[in-house]
């Protein structure tokens, strides 16, 4: 029985520190219309021999209440153009690229946000009402869920789909600003037409160039910011680093400039007023994460919060004495008693963050424990344990759930923004 056991433990040991094998962007691509995991080479709708050991690996595939590996989504580049904030669902028109045939041509992606998925808007979180349609977006995508029967919407392309269609759990959604503040580059400016409306620029990262010069379509509407305030085209100039944001990319070239930041206090303030856009946002309806662990009789709920919070949030969070330190030594009398126990109260949430009625329906409870975790692909890196003074049913496990600390006011939301 011993001898089992070292077995059994032995072989979960290698499992475990084995890496799971999934898919990436960098693996060779099937042909158009293959079907996802088809060998490299295979006819369209066809689909690897699972004997072949050469056969690519699938597409990884979220599981409920788990973050997935970093780097297992799909990029999928496209312009926003329908948005419903409040279940954050919204289709961008996918990018035109060399592997599509111009039958599937500017198609759309309908996409669902993830619980865990971030938003990004000129360098900081959003949300998703805060980005304009037109918007062209960079997009982290995993396959839908198997068990989702809902039918893709296809009114008025004659029954067309894009091949990229089965892709619509979103992990991240950024524009041209944010991705390109992210990897540390910029737009240099080679040359400027304004006669043709035409401007020439490279992307850089630290002064080298990042592929070749591409040549944008300049608009009368072009929004031009310099400083803390407008300026117009005739403020473009060859040699300016300048950040970017784009709409109609690849439908005629590389794109039409929305807008843009030539300097760096234009980009700073930019990121800085979105930045404080996001602070209201959140403190208004809490913190979002799911329940990772309960425990019913003394009542103890452990949160996990998600990734793409600004940290200033989670600093606000309280700070508790460690359940794991020393008992406190006895009051002397006459002493000033101990500090209270920070005091939190907890929501239930949907899957889009939702709420139902946050004034009426969460619960308080103490904050017994902040602790620091491994930082995962889609979470902050930070657990939280609480004892409420009511459970409720919908703190259980892979649950979501909005978390206030008692310096944030709980506040009516608007109508619509309350599940049902």
């Amino acid at each position: 029985m011993r001898l089992f056991l070292c077995l059994f433990l032995a072989v979960s040991s290698v499992s475990a520190d084995t890496p799971v094998r999934f898919r990436t962007d960098a693996d060779p691509a099937p042909k158009p219309g293959a079907k996802p995991g088809a060998k490299p080479g295979a006819k369209p709708g066809g689909k690897a021999d699972p004997k072949d050991p050469d056969r690519p690996p699938e597409w990884f595939l979220l599981e409920n209440g788990q973050f997935p590996p970093e780097g297992s989504a799909h990029a999928i580049p496209g312009e926003l153009i329908y948005s419903d904030p409040l279940e954050r669902r919204f289709q961008i028109r996918v990018d035109r690229n060399d592997s599509q045939d111009r039958g599937v041509w500017d198609l759309p992606l309908d996409g669902t946000m993830l619980p865990y998925g971030s938003i990004y808007y000129h360098g900081a979180p959003a949300a998703l009402q805060d980005i304009p349609l037109g918007t062209h977006l960079h997009g982290q995508f995993y396959l839908k869920d198997p068990k989702e029967k809902t039918l893709v919407a296809r009114v008025g392309y004659n029954n067309r789909r894009t091949p990229e269609f089965e892709f619509q759990r979103c992990f991240r959604l950024e524009d041209d600003f944010s991705a390109n503040a992210r990897q540390k580059q910029l737009w240099k400016i080679e040359t400027v037409d304004l006669e043709k409306m035409k401007l020439t620029a490279v992307l850089e990262k630290e002064g080298k160039a990042v592929g070749s010069a591409k040549t944008f379509d300049l608009m009368g509407g072009t929004t031009v910011l310099r400083e803390s305030g407008f300026a117009d085209l005739n403020a473009l100039a060859p040699g300016q680093n300048v950040q970017m944001n784009l709409t109609w990319v690849t439908l005629y070239g590389p794109g039409r400039v929305s807008t843009v930041w030539i300097d760096e206090p234009s980009r700073k303030l930019a990121t800085e007023r979105q930045r404080a856009r996001h602070l209201d946002y959140i403190r208004q309806r809490g913190l979002p994460g799911w329940v990772s662990s309960v425990d019913d009789e003394p009542q103890h709920v452990t949160i996990t919060f998600f990734g793409g919070m600004d940290p200033v949030l989670l600093d606000e969070i309280g700070a508790p004495t460690p359940t794991n330190a020393p008992p406190p030594a006895p009051v002397p009398a006459g002493s000033p008693p101990p500090p209270p126990v920070p005091r939190c109260a907890l929501a239930v949430a949907k899957d889009s963050l939702n709420m139902y009625d946050p004034v009426n329906d969460r619960k308080s409870g103490d904050i017994l424990e902040v602790l620091k975790v491994p930082v995962e692909s889609g979470s902050a890196g930070v657990q939280i344990k609480l004892k409420m003074d009511m459970m409720l049913e919908g703190y259980r496990p892979k649950r979501v759930v909005r978390f206030y600390p008692a310096t944030w006011k709980v506040i009516a939301l608007p109508k619509e923004e309350q599940g049902f």
